[in-house]
C-alpha cells in the first residue's frame, strides 16, 4: 500500500465519522478501511523497530515503551513480531497492504518459536503463508500455521517432551472485574494427571449436591466444580501450614484512606469485605512494613548485611515487597515475587548487601543490567535513574507499590 492509498482510507473513515447520515454499510466499509490502515502503520512500526535492532547500542523494547507508554513486557512482543516480518517477507508485504492483521502474524510468530533455525526459517518463507492469512480469521490461521509448524518440527520425541517440561509454567493476574486468575501450561503427562485428580475430586466433593454458587448451564458448572475441586487440592485445611509465611501488611503513611489514616495494603489485589481478612490471620499474625515516599520507615528484621553474604535475606525481601510489586525497571509489569534482588553497586565491585544497595529486576533485566553494562543509580527517595548505553536514560520518581 502506498502512502497516498493509507491517506485516502484515513480520508473515508473520518468522513463517515463526521457524516450523521453514514448508514451500517458505510460504517463496515469504514471500519474495513481503518483495519486496512492499521495494516499498514503496523508494518512500518515493524520497519522501524527492526532497524532501531540493528543499532548495537539500542534497547528497543524501552523505545518502544516509551514512545506507546506500553509495557516492557508488551514492547517485548512487538519486537518478536518485527522480528517474525524481517523473515517473513510476504506476510511483511500482506499486512502494509492491509490484507492480513498484526494478529495474523502474532499467530506466526508463537507457532515458530518451537522450531530450531532451519524449521523456522523454512516455515516463515512458506509461500502459502500470506495467501492463507488473507482469506482466514486469526484462530483459523493460527491452525494452520500450527499444522506447518508440526510438520517441521524436526525434534525427536524425547528432545520435545523434554523441551514441554521445560516450558511448563503458571501465570496468574487480576482482571478487570477483580478476579484473580491463573493460567498454566504443562507438559502432557503432568498435564493429564491433574486433569485425572481434578476430575475425580469433583466427582468425590459433588457426588450427592452441588453447592448454590453453581452456574445452571451444564458446561459452565462443570467447569465451576472443578475449580472448587481445585482449591480444595491445594488449600486443603487438613494439610500442615508450617512455612507458610505469615502475611504482609503495608502501611503507606504518605497515602490517605479517606479517612484521615494512612493506607493499608493487605496484600489482596481487590477490595473484600473485613470478614474475609480474618482468614488471613488464622494462624499466625502479620508482618508489617512502614513506608513512605519511597523509603522504609519500618520493617521487621535485619535490613543491612553489609559484606557478610551476597545473598539478601527474608527481611530485606520482605521490606522491599512494602515499596514494589513489581520489578524496578520503569514500565516492566512482572511481578515483584518473581524478581530478584539486584545489587545496584555490584557485589564483585565492593557492594554490600544493605537495604538502599538492593533493587528487585526481573531476571531479563537483570541479565540486561550486566551484560549490557546499564548504569544504574537510585536516589535518597530511591528514584531510580538508568542509562543505557545509547545515551538514553529511563527513570522514575519514588516507588509507589502498586503503580510500577
Amino acid at each position: 500500500m502506498l502512502l497516498a492509498e493509507a491517506v485516502k482510507r484515513l480520508e473515508h473513515a473520518d468522513a463517515v465519522c463526521s457524516s450523521p447520515d453514514s448508514t451500517a454499510t458505510d460504517i463496515r466499509g469504514a471500519l474495513a478501511a481503518t483495519t486496512e490502515l492499521q495494516g499498514f502503520i503496523d508494518a512500518r512500526r515493524a520497519e522501524l523497530v527492526q532497524s532501531l535492532n540493528e543499532i548495537p547500542t539500542a534497547f528497543a523494547e524501552a523505545t518502544i515503551s516509551e514512545t506507546s507508554g506500553c509495557s516492557l513486557n508488551q514492547a517485548a512482543k512487538e519486537t518478536e513480531r518485527a522480528a517474525t516480518l524481517g523473515g517473513a517477507f510476504e506476510m511483511a508485504e500482506a499486512l502494509s497492504n492491509g490484507t492480513i492483521t498484526s494478529g495474523h502474524v502474532d499467530a506466526l510468530t508463537r507457532s515458530a518459536r518451537g522450531l530450531d533455525q532451519l524449521g523456522r526459517d523454512a516455515l516463515l518463507s512458506d509461500p502459502e503463508l500470506a495467501a492463507a492469512a488473507g482469506r482466514s480469521s486469526i484462530s483459523q490461521f493460527d491452525a494452520v500455521v500450527k499444522r506447518k509448524a508440526k510438520a517441521l518440527d524436526r525434534s525427536d520425541t524425547e528432545a520435545k517432551f523434554d523441551r514441554q517440561r521445560r516450558a511448563t509454567s503458571i501465570t496468574t493476574f487480576t482482571d478487570a472485574d477483580g478476579m484473580w486468575n491463573l493460567r498454566g501450561k504443562f507438559d502432557p503427562l503432568t498435564g493429564a494427571k491433574l486433569a485425572k485428580r481434578i476430575q475425580t475430586a469433583r466427582a468425590t466433593k459433588f457426588s450427592e449436591s452441588t453447592p448454590d454458587t453453581a452456574p445452571s448451564n451444564a458446561f459452565e458448572r462443570t467447569k465451576h466444580l472443578e475449580a472448587l475441586a481445585l482449591v480444595d487440592l491445594i488449600l486443603d485445611d487438613a494439610a500442615p501450614r508450617a512455612g507458610s509465611g505469615a502475611p504482609l501488611v503495608v502501611v503507606d503513611a504518605t497515602q490517605t484512606n479517606g479517612a484521615a489514616g494512612p493506607a493499608l495494603d493487605w496484600g489482596i489485589p481487590v477490595e473484600v469485605p473485613a470478614s474475609a481478612l480474618a482468614d488471613l490471620f488464622t494462624t499466625t499474625d502479620p508482618d508489617v512494613v512502614l513506608v513512605a515516599n519511597g523509603m522504609v520507615l519500618h520493617a521487621p528484621g535485619r535490613l543491612d548485611l553489609g559484606r557478610s553474604t551476597r545473598l539478601a535475606n527474608k527481611a530485606q525481601r520482605r521490606a522491599l515487597a512494602g515499596l514494589y510489586s513489581a520489578c524496578a525497571v520503569p514500565n516492566c509489569s512482572t511481578h515483584y515475587d518473581r524478581c530478584r534482588l539486584h545489587h545496584v553497586q555490584h557485589w564483585e565491585h565492593g557492594g554490600r548487601t544493605d537495604l538502599s544497595n538492593l533493587l528487585p529486576v526481573c531476571q531479563h533485566h537483570h541479565t540486561l543490567l550486566h551484560e549490557k553494562n546499564w548504569d544504574v543509580a537510585l536516589g535518597p527517595n530511591r528514584e531510580l535513574s538508568i542509562r543505557l548505553p545509547d545515551g538514553q536514560i529511563m527513570r522514575t520518581g519514588p516507588p509507589a507499590r502498586g503503580h510500577p
